[in-house]
């Protein structure tokens, strides 16, 4: 329209308004049509403007809505198992400077930790890489296995008691063990293979003079009077504590010789709850050795050619009427 009405302009403008060819009416219709169409050019152009700027805020409003639409979705920054739910569908979460905790998560349950609490006294014997062994009640059965992995400096104290927390890593392929139990852990601090042992008891067991065989009765007596194994005293107190290995520890075990009881001299080494290792000239596998006697009898026993370490047997009613009333 504006091209049209512009030639039409042009050629009236070269024809004159003086012109006999175009009357003067026509002159000044073809003028305003000119600026008729001129002016609503610009007025498009103008509307054209403020479409865009409509176009530009509608986009902005929608940039806006859609960064509203993902702030309803919580993502987690680690994939895992959702151990605990602590938000209600529909609940509202306001971000603020401690940011809310909506659900508990265990990134990988085929890879668990243990936290123990381990006394100041027994912390120096631990250290990362440590292999552990350790029970649950749900499978009082089972042992597993495991390692230790760090050691929080950060102790705490209960009671004037400081403990430090040991975080033992151990697989679980399975997973078999769940969260939350509670375990008995075993720290393996020395192992030695191949080794010989016997019950604590047989180390703390002492015979009297009468029970040992006459070859050692003088050996024993003079053991005694210089204070070494064999003496009225408990083999314990010269027992390393547990896990502990010191061959320079003397001790002494007794094994059955006939009626009679002989000494056996022997290192004590390490000891692990109720076994503790031996060694020593003397000592073989399967060696009867005494951890204990038996309570004697109340009746009178015939004590030629028998055992004092083998069980008595009850005395047998003689056979008759029964005695008179």
């Amino acid at each position: 329209k504006l091209y049209q009405a512009e030639r039409n302009w042009e050629r009236a403008q070269k024809l004159g308004a003086s012109s006999s060819a175009l009357a003067a009416t026509d002159y000044d219709n073809y003028k305003a049509s000119y600026d008729s169409a001129k002016a609503s050019v610009l007025i498009c152009e103008a509307a054209i403007v403020q479409a865009q700027g409509s176009l530009a805020q509608a986009e902005g409003m929608r940039e806006r809505a859609n960064r509203n639409l993902g702030y309803t979705t919580i993502t987690s920054p680690v994939k895992g198992v959702i151990i605990a739910r602590r938000v209600n569908i529909g609940q509202t979460v306001i971000a603020s400077m401690n940011a809310p905790s909506l659900f508990l998560l265990a990134k990988d349950l085929t890879r668990i930790q243990i936290w123990v609490a381990a006394n100041e006294a027994d912390i120096g014997r631990l250290r990362p890489g440590q292999p552990v062994t350790f029970t649950v009640s749900a499978f009082p059965d089972e042992v597993f296995k495991g390692e230790v992995g760090k050691i929080r400096l950060n102790a705490s104290m209960t009671q004037n008691v400081v403990t430090y927390t040991v975080e033992v890593v151990a697989d679980n392929p399975n997973a078999k063990l769940l969260p939350y139990l509670t375990a008995d852990v075993k720290f393996e601090l020395e192992r030695y293979d191949n080794v010989l042992m016997v019950p604590n008891a047989a180390l703390e067991w002492t015979p009297t003079l009468e029970q040992v065989g006459p070859e050692w009765r003088k050996t024993l007596e003079t053991k005694t009077a210089t204070g070494s194994p064999g003496q009225d005293t408990r083999a314990a107190e010269s027992r390393p504590a547990e896990g502990a290995r010191d061959q320079r520890n003397p001790g002494v075990v007794w094994t059955p010789e006939g009626q009679f009881v002989r000494p056996v001299f022997v290192r004590v080494g390490a000891t692990a709850d109720e076994m503790t290792e031996v060694r020593g000239e003397g000592l073989s596998e399967n060696l009867p050795v005494v951890i204990g006697q038996m309570e004697r009898s109340s009746v009178s026993q015939p004590t030629a050619g028998t055992n004092p370490f083998l069980p008595k047997l009850p005395s047998r009613r003689r056979s008759g009427p029964p005695p008179p009333m």
